[in-house]
């Protein structure tokens, strides 16, 4: 039985086993994970404080006492506490030392690593001597600092480029991506790896051994490229370039910390460890008081909060999901929720479709398995968790069934109505219709309670958010049960009520019909996806508009155009007009742009500009406006039709606008959603932009009169 060594903390224990090997195991008490905070430094200090005075101890062990994770980073809420640079420095001072103690001790140091390993956590094991990780598909490893507009704050950005080379280190902290096991252990980020069950064995075990001699530190070398490369500091002087260039490219300037982690990485590697430290204390500061990392943290709280099913009591169950339609859309459905330990019912109108649809979701995950994130038994049981069927009796164990099928109200109407008859009472009905109002798909069925919208995104794994549209009759029961669903799905959920477009179709369509409306003007498609890119959306509306479809986009402005006041819009009807040329997009190689016809990607790049497309509007000549006045007429036509589904009781929280404008339609999160960007800029002078918008191009651009109001007596969406 290991010896317990006596610490002044429950944050953690201290254990000595019987060959001398030290076991400090961090394990906060009354919460779910581990995060780096002032008292988690203060036990770890103290903890050291007892392993430096025991002259007899072999080895250092540094594990986790949950059982699901090691460490998940920063703790985000202290952060926001700091009122000044100088005190995000401290932390990251006092970081560093703490690390430096234990790159200090004279006994082999060794990281136990399970689970999420993440920021702090990681750069907590960068400083130990050895890693050994477990092979669990719950296991990664990150520095995800960037994606919250900061740098790692705790030595990352000094001891991982000497540990994997500059080239690799800066490829994970200007992505912010996860590391999985294998290629953790091929890049040299982890020593050894291990079934879950033996990691803390297999890590006392590493210690001895180092200790006694018996097993050394073998990483695999670079490449002759790489070493060339990264040898000396004039060759070096090409990877920071080409990192800013790829950097500057992805990011167009709006992110201020990837430039900063470029710079304390070159200091570090080219005047030394304690200089590199001390600009990476210096950015650490200067970050986290950044309007950009601000906004990318309160989307994080947000995100955070969305998490928690507001009426779990109400919820019933979710174990079994059938989804109607085994399309792009349905199969994605059905990924997401075998990937998440569901069961699923997938139909279609034959078993062979059915069972394309089961097919799509095997390519997906063996793409996952082939990338090292899961394993071949993961892959296997995710599966096997579909059952592909042409009928709906097997839909009789299902607690949600979602309908995935086309947007026509007919087919939706004949599907629901029959699966009613086959499922049980209280099994909640749910459509994934983009733009119809969910009260008129109700109207299909007997009891119009169980009904809701549950909106996904396409494409379904890799979009995070879940719109459910309720209406005034979906019963609380429905909507919990909807709620969880979506959160075993992995799934940032939104509750919006029924109308037009709910919320975020709506705020979408005005934003590409402006798009329309400037295209007719005489803009160039691609200076305007140009200028919407560099505002920091992921793609521009018209490349936007050939993936999703031009037909399909014709129709949502139809629903869009009637269902809105022709005093509030002016709806284009370009979209239809090409898509009677033929000209759909992706789907058929030919839209705004021009696709190549043997790629058989889902997202296609563009090959170049569809000139043909130039005749079919009535403009004639090309005019452009400046890259400033198209990003306020597309970007502000979706704040002002924000504010607006607020006002009309859409939305039912600023908070679940700036969720869904960032998750599910990619508005630039470094703005922190509409709601967020209005409280940034300022509601008078977002007011005093579209009254000069609306006194230029008419009445669209009215402000919301809440806008008004919150620029009038100088108030904000958030408190």
């Amino acid at each position: 039985m290991p010896n317990a060594l006596s610490v002044p903390t429950d944050l953690l224990t201290l254990t000595v086993d019987e060959t001398g090997v030290a076991t400090l195991a961090l394990d906060a008490p009354d919460a779910s994970v581990n995060k780096i905070s002032w008292d988690t430094l203060n036990a770890f200090s103290d903890a050291l404080d007892v392993v430096e005075t025991h002259a007899d101890l072999s080895g250092l062990v540094i594990a986790s006492g949950k059982p699901d994770s090691f460490i998940v980073g920063a703790d985000l809420a202290m952060l926001q506490t700091f009122e000044i640079p100088a005190e995000a420095r401290r932390l990251s001072r006092e970081a560093h030392a703490l690390g430096e103690r234990v790159r200090s001790l004279p006994v082999p140091t060794v990281a136990a690593l399970h689970g999420p390993v993440m920021g702090g956590g990681l750069e907590l094991a960068l400083n130990c001597d050895y890693r050994v990780a477990s092979t669990a598909d719950a296991t990664k490893m990150a520095l995800p600092e960037v994606q919250l507009g900061l740098l790692p704050g705790g030595g990352g950005t000094q001891l991982l480029p000497r540990l994997v080379g500059v080239q690799q280190a800066l490829r994970l902290m200007l992505t912010g991506k996860n590391t999985y096991p294998d290629k953790a252990r091929r890049i040299g980020l982890v020593d050894a790896l291990i079934h879950p069950p033996g990691l803390r064995h297999a890590a006392r075990r590493a210690a001895r051994e180092l200790a006694a001699g018996t097993r050394t530190v073998e990483r695999a070398e670079q490449s002759l490229g790489d070493r060339l490369l990264e040898g000396n500091p004039v060759s070096r002087r090409v990877i920071y370039r080409q990192a800013r260039t790829r950097t500057e490219r992805r990011t167009r300037g709006n992110y201020p910390a990837p430039p900063r982690i470029i710079d304390a990485v070159r200091t570090g590697m080219e005047e030394g460890l304690e200089a590199g430290l001390d600009t990476e204390r210096q950015h650490f500061g200067e970050l986290v008081f950044t309007p950009e990392s601000q906004a990318l943290v309160s989307i994080f709280f947000a995100k955070r909060d969305a998490e928690t099913n507001p009426q779990p009591e109400q919820a019933r169950p979710v174990d079994t999901v059938g989804v109607l339609g085994a399309g792009l859309m349905g199969s994605g459905i059905a990924q997401v929720s075998a990937q998440n330990g569901l069961d699923v019912v997938l139909t279609d109108q034959s078993l062979a479709l059915a069972a394309e649809g089961k097919k799509a979701i095997w390519s997906a995950v063996t793409e996952q398995e082939d990338k090292g994130i899961i394993n071949t038994f993961t892959r296997d049981q995710i599966v096997e968790r579909v059952a592909p069927t042409a009928d709906y009796a097997p839909l009789q164990a299902a607690d949600v069934v979602i309908e995935a099928v086309p947007e026509d109200l007919s087919i939706k109407h004949a599907v629901l109505s029959e699966v009613e008859t086959v499922v049980d009472a209280d099994t909640v009905l749910a459509s994934n219709t983009s733009a119809l109002p969910i009260s008129t798909i109700a109207e299909g069925v007997d009891d119009p309670s169980r009904v809701l919208g549950m909106h996904y995104f396409s494409p379904v794994p890799d979009i995070p958010l879940l719109e459910i549209v309720v209406t005034e009759e979906t019963s609380d029961e429905a909507l919990a049960t909807a709620y969880a669903a979506g959160l075993a799905q992995d799934k940032t959920v939104i509750v919006v009520n029924d109308g037009p477009g709910f919320y975020t179709t709506r705020i979408l369509a005005l934003y590409m019909n402006e798009a329309l409306l400037l295209f007719e003007a005489g803009a160039e498609i691609e200076a305007v996806d140009e200028a919407m890119m560099d505002a920091g959306f992921p793609m521009g509306p018209f490349e936007l508009f050939d993936l999703v479809g031009l037909d399909v986009a014709a129709k949502i402005t139809d629903v869009m155009g009637e269902a809105l006041s022709p005093e509030r819009v002016d709806i284009s009807d370009r979209a239809g007009r090409l898509a009677e040329a033929d000209l759909l997009g992706q789907k058929t190689n030919r839209g705004f742009y021009e696709y190549d016809a043997d790629d058989d990607a889902d997202d296609k790049d563009p090959q170049g500009v569809n000139d043909a497309v130039y005749r079919h509007r009535d403009a004639s000549s090309r005019s452009t406006p400046p890259a400033g006045a198209i990003q306020d007429r597309l970007l502000l036509m979706m704040v002002n039709e924000a504010v607006r589904c607020l006002e009309d009781e859409v939305l039912r929280a600023p908070i679940d606008g700036d969720l869904g404008a960032v998750f599910g339609l990619g508005f630039p999160p470094f703005l922190g959603g509409p709601f967020r960007h209005a409280d940034r800029a300022g509601a008078a002078s977002i007011v005093d932009t579209l009254q000069r918008l609306a006194d230029r191009h008419g009445p669209r651009f009215a402000p919301a009169d809440r806008l008004q109001t919150h620029a009038a007596q100088d108030t904000t969406f958030h408190s």
